[in-house]
């Protein structure tokens, strides 16, 4: 198979948290029943952290709620909190053309972030924030029951693999995430790629494994 286009084209593109989330244990357990209607009112109602008062929006996820591929990125920016999407913008772009070169479209995948609240000025997620969003994304991947897991990104690698690697050393192998033992393979966050388009080769022999285990 050829080189795809979007691996030619060089394209450049502190919130206080409650440290003591009120009602975790029964969140967490709550949660853990819920459909994706029930899941999506309950990401959209959340007050666990105090992004909840400087969203715009929350960012539930997006795409084929039956896909064989979650991906999981970081956390939504300026953009995704404006539209209530994650990946838009030039990275959901990017994100789109990756998908493309291995036979995929958006809508085949399903799409969300470790976070579902914008961090102020996209700063990384604080460990507090994530603790409060993790029951929402692991009754994701329950209720979808992914083949595989593709990781966008550092912290979405380290997160999910509970790892403090840096993402060049994370990417290129297969792990697994360690709550569902879901299959997951780790990649440069689009927007790093725009950044570094040196690195989109990389990035590329990252998706055909990704390709590889869905055609398995």
């Amino acid at each position: 198979m050829g080189i795809p286009v979007w691996l030619e084209r060089g394209t450049s593109a502190s919130a206080d948290v409650r440290q003591e989330p009120p009602a975790e244990t029964a969140t967490v357990n709550t949660v853990s029943t819920m459909d994706w209607a029930s899941l999506r009112t309950a990401v959209s109602a959340c007050e666990l952290c105090a992004l909840s008062e400087t969203r715009k929006q929350t960012v539930f996820g997006v795409g084929d709620a039956h896909a064989k591929i979650l991906i999981v990125g970081e956390a939504p920016g300026a953009s995704e909190d404006r539209q209530g999407e994650p990946f838009v913008g030039p990275a959901g772009q990017l994100l789109n053309a990756m998908l493309n070169a291995i036979g995929l479209r958006r809508e085949q995948v399903y799409i969300t972030n470790i976070l579902k609240c914008r961090p102020p000025s996209n700063r990384d997620p604080l460990p507090a924030e994530m603790t409060c969003c993790e029951p929402y994304l692991l009754r994701q991947i329950a209720l979808l029951e992914p083949t595989v897991i593709l990781a966008a990104g550092r912290i979405a690698a380290q997160t999910l693999l509970r790892s403090t690697k840096p993402i060049s050393r994370l990417r290129g192998e297969l792990h697994q995430h360690v709550d569902t033992g879901v299959p997951v393979v780790a990649t440069y966050h689009p927007a790093y790629l725009l950044r570094s388009p040196g690195e989109k080769r990389k990035a590329w022999q990252d998706l055909k494994m990704l390709r590889r285990l869905v055609q398995a």
